[in-house]
């Protein structure tokens, strides 16, 4: 099991790096978007907690910014019907701190901010979950990105990360342009993409 990888950070998106060991090897991680609020910059040393899913068609490596949030991850796979990319997605829509609590309260609307939980899937982590959530405390808060900047890359990122968490573009425009007109012009990209999947979610409902 690789519980931990150490090494220069070569390059981060806003759902994945590249971090190269010191021994020269370099590892691809999935992220969910708080970790990269709290990435230091390309170059400077970095160290994510990881877990490895192994599946018949290739291994995947993902990361996470403390151990707390690597276990409600591992936890999340738990329930009926959810895989990695699913679990990612309620990651980052939500934060692992906010995702334990919306499970322990059985919050279905919280869990809908998510992308591709609809009201049935919520209701199913909800069922499989909510007792298996007492020994998880509260994690480490992820340190927040300081400052934003506004203009068409962050907006261009934000429609990025949106359909990569399985928004269909047209979607993921829409919520974007909608939240930043609505205040969010000037917001760092993890930042406008919250407030545009809130955007995207009160649309649906």
């Amino acid at each position: 099991m690789i519980s931990q990888v150490s090494g220069k950070l070569l390059t981060k998106e806003l759902d994945r790096v590249e971090l190269m060991t010191s021994g020269g090897i370099t590892y691809e991680l999935t992220i969910p978007l708080g970790v990269y609020e709290s990435l230091p910059r390309s170059g400077e040393p970095c160290t994510l907690h990881t877990f490895l899913v192994v599946r018949e068609d290739g291994w995947q490596l993902f990361g996470f910014a403390n151990a707390f949030e690597r276990k409600v991850f591992k936890r999340v796979l738990d329930a009926k019907g959810v895989g990695p990319s699913l679990a990612i997605g309620l990651l980052s829509a939500l934060s692992a701190e906010r995702l334990v609590r919306a499970i322990r309260e059985k919050d279905v609307a919280t869990l809908q901010g998510a992308p591709r939980v609809g009201r049935k899937k919520a209701e199913q982590l909800i069922l499989d979950l909510a007792e298996k959530m007492d020994d998880l405390l509260p994690g480490i808060g992820l340190r927040r990105s300081e400052g934003g900047v506004g203009g068409d890359a962050i907006a261009a990122d934000a429609v990025h990360a949106l359909v990569s968490l399985g928004y269909g573009s047209p979607d993921a425009e829409r919520a974007v342009k909608s939240a930043i007109d609505g205040g969010g012009k000037g917001m760092s990209a993890p930042d406008l993409i919250r407030e545009a999947l809130k955007k995207v979610t009160d649309a649906r409902r």
